[in-house]
């Protein structure tokens, strides 16, 4: 009988329950997050766009249409979705970390909301990609499945136990700029393979919707039939990326589980082209965000209040009814009708290409500010050169036929300060930075740029060198202690003496355990002291990690 006793007993401590219980009315939510992808979508008024499901998720939720990435280009802005605090305040502004052959190591306080979400009862999965600049830390996720060249797992969910409420992110990788290959695109070095591969994959899987012809060609392209050719072939990806989203919507249905849900589609930043990924124009910030509830509360309805990315984890953890830590640069505003004034973004070293560019964007007005002015925006760029816009765009400089609007990108200096109507002028070409008429604008914006500056810190403002070896000492990696053990009777309570760092346990196979678990058992986060009965014989492993740091080795302990 005790043996039975105490096997249950265990089993509660292994699937969280020693953490606090999931309040009643917890939601399961799936976050579902395609990439490199402007609001090409019909509800959001693209008439080329053929995007059928999230249309319909559309009508059955909120379209948020003033959403607004913190970086141009994935790993920085992933930084930033899964924290809430913008990439030059963690380190994580630089594209990318390991480029450099470093990982950020943000303020101690700083947790990822997907572990927030495990501490409060939650089970959480991701698939195909983390990115997160921090490494990838083994407590946000009891599931982290797949990687970016395999298909996502379109019901992440049925990996989970059944007793917990879910938090589920599944990122759609089909809409990425690899995904602009052609079965002519030279792969530089070591893309040859990867982009020769993806090119076949995808002719397999994406079927050709989209009339070139039919294609807006923004001003600072050639209108030329390749880009025309590549444009189409961004939307056929979003057509593909749109039929996957209606398999999800499908696979919740069929479980029982729509109306327990709560949906969010969004994208990780702008368009995968060139001048819209990488950039702090509206056209690599500006994304797309829908809400769909349980019982479809404020079903078909819009809201343009302005929104960072920074807002979606504290919005998401309101949404769980779990507390908003105080390190949270962003606030709930998926869930309150708070609104902010301001959104503000970051360009800084794209892979070999130095950069440090701020901006700042009221509900109508973008200002930009370039710390580098003396070099070109457009400089050679390994991976975003392969594809064919940005050929056209290096072969039009060549031949000396782009147009002033073209051209522009190639040029230096740049302008110190840009200003741009994006109501007059949402393709922001015509800066109006020394325009007399808009000097109040331009100084408003300046002064809110200045105090965003001063509350988040910019750890731009000194040498990434300085950065790394801050982060770094001698450009080697630390490593989080091993947690010990302090045992007051049953009670059991693990500490690691890194600042910052999260600890994790299992029960390791063998004693009374041994036929219960083995020894890929996953690891539990540890929340607060456990309890084991009386006649406990087990052994319990436990390892630590602080964001950026190497983890700890694993500690085991005889509990007897």
């Amino acid at each position: 009988m005790r043996l039975r006793v105490f096997k249950f007993g265990l089993w509660l401590v292994l699937f969280g329950l020693q953490a606090a219980v999931a309040a009643s009315g917890q939601p399961n939510i799936v976050l579902i997050v395609a990439e490199d992808m402007s609001a090409r979508v019909g509800a959001f008024g693209d008439s080329v766009a053929r995007t059928p499901h999230i249309d319909r998720l559309a009508a059955e939720g909120v379209r948020y249409t003033q959403v607004f990435s913190a970086s141009g280009v994935c790993a920085p802005n992933r930084s930033a979705l899964i924290t809430g605090v913008y990439p030059q305040s963690l380190g994580t502004q630089h594209m990318r970390t390991a480029n450099r052959d470093y990982q950020a190591v943000p303020p101690p306080a700083v947790k990822a909301f997907p572990e927030l979400l495990r501490r409060a009862g939650y089970a959480t999965a991701n698939s195909a990609k983390t990115d997160y600049q921090f490494g990838e830390p083994f407590t946000l996720w009891d599931v982290n499945h797949g990687n970016f060249a395999l298909p996502a797992d379109l019901a992440l969910w049925r990996r989970l136990p059944k007793h917990k409420p879910f938090f589920v992110m599944i990122n759609l990788t089909a809409t990425h700029e690899s995904w602009l290959a052609t079965p002519q695109t030279k792969g530089e070095g070591a893309f040859a393979a990867f982009i020769t591969g993806l090119a076949l994959a995808r002719k397999a899987l994406v079927a050709q919707v989209t009339d070139p012809a039919a294609v807006e060609v923004p001003d600072y392209y050639p209108d030329r039939p390749d880009v025309r050719q590549s444009i189409a072939q961004h939307y056929d990806n979003i057509h593909y990326m749109d039929a996957q989203v209606g398999e999800i919507m499908a696979n919740l249905q069929a479980d029982g589980l729509l109306e327990s849900t709560t949906v969010i589609w969004t994208t990780d930043h702008g368009d995968g082209l060139p001048r819209a990924k990488r950039s702090v124009y509206d056209s690599g910030l500006h994304i797309p965000l829908v809400l769909r509830r349980p019982g479809m509360q404020g079903a078909g309805s819009m809201d343009a209040r302005l929104i960072s990315i920074v807002d979606l984890a504290p919005s998401l953890l309101q949404m769980a009814n779990v507390e908003v830590p105080a390190f949270m640069q962003g606030a709930d505003r998926l869930g309150s009708k708070n609104s902010r004034d301001y959104v503000f973004a970051g360009r800084d070293r794209m892979d070999q290409t130095p950069d440090w560019v701020r901006a700042a964007r009221d509900g109508r007005y973008k200002y930009i500010r370039n710390y580098r002015p003396e070099l070109a925006y457009f400089r050679p760029l390994v991976f975003r050169d392969m594809f064919p816009v940005m050929q056209a765009l290096w072969a039009g400089r060549e031949a000396g036929t782009l147009n002033d609007s073209q051209r522009f990108y190639f040029t230096a200096p740049r302008p110190s300060e840009e200003l741009y109507d994006t109501q007059q002028d949402p393709q922001e070409l015509v800066n109006l930075a020394a325009v007399p008429a808009h000097a109040q604008t331009l100084n408003r914006l300046r002064a809110a740029m200045d105090d965003w500056l001063a509350r988040v810190g910019d750890k731009s403002a000194v040498a990434e060198s300085e950065m790394i070896e801050a982060m770094w000492p001698s450009g080697k990696q630390p490593v989080t202690a091993m947690p010990s053990l302090a045992r007051n009777g049953q009670k059991l309570a693990l500490h690691s003496t890194t600042p910052g760092a999260s600890v994790a346990l299992r029960f390791k196979a063998g004693g009374i355990a041994g036929g219960m678990f083995a020894d890929t058992t996953p690891w539990q986060l540890y929340v607060e002291p456990i309890t084991l009965p009386v006649e406990a014989d087990v052994t319990l492993e436990a390892k630590a990690i602080r964001y950026g740091f190497a983890p700890s080795e694993v500690a085991t302990f005889s509990i007897r």
